[in-house]
């Protein structure tokens, strides 16, 4: 089974949001680094998304124009196979990532980057739902605290837990960098 990591919108972009900060930056940088050099290292390809969307201003961290639209500082420089812009919170919809991973004969997907619970889990439902089957690191992924609607904080922490729980069995398995690392080894 072919094979493929997908990186998603790890880009500066995000440095210019108000939720950003840096507390959780170190560790998710050391096992999404971890997790491009085995891959690298075993062949296994790598694909990056960046998301670009809004208004085209160099106000909105999140258009082209702004600059930001370029990989994180502190991420990994790699090689990649493939890379697509997308503009939905997957990175399968509109960018031509479906076809270009079928092209390749690509069938397991090892997802990472930012935002946790964004677009990172919303690619891996929807990759899922198309057949493929998902490894979904969670240490390699990164999100911040939110404001829930009735007013109360949810920790960055535990929007991980939630995410885990509700894709772990139905979308995906759950694995630590080193057991997609084995299971990406397995696999070829």
């Amino acid at each position: 089974m072919k094979t493929c990591l997908i990186v998603i919108d790890v880009q500066e972009s995000f440095r210019h949001r108000p939720v950003f900060t840096e507390t959780e930056l170190p560790a998710y940088l050391a096992a999404q680094n971890a997790l491009i050099a085995g891959c690298a290292a075993q062949g296994v390809p790598i694909v990056r998304i960046l998301h670009s969307d809004g208004p085209e201003t160099a106000a909105n961290p999140f258009s082209l124009v702004s600059g930001h639209v370029r990989p994180l500082l502190g991420l990994a420089n790699f090689d990649a196979a493939a890379r697509f812009t997308k503009h939905r919170h997957s990175a399968l919809v509109g960018t031509g990532l479906d076809v270009w991973l079928i092209s390749q004969g690509i069938q397991r997907l090892i997802i990472s980057g930012i935002r946790t619970e964004q677009c990172c889990e919303t690619t891996t439902r929807h990759a899922s739902d198309l057949g493929f089957t998902v490894d979904y690191v969670l240490d390699a992924t990164m999100t911040w605290d939110m404001t829930q609607p009735d007013g109360t904080p949810l920790a960055a922490a535990d929007i991980k837990v939630r995410t885990a729980t509700v894709l772990q069995g139905r979308f995906c398995t759950l694995c630590t960098v080193d057991e997609a690392l084995a299971r990406a080894r397995q696999a070829a």
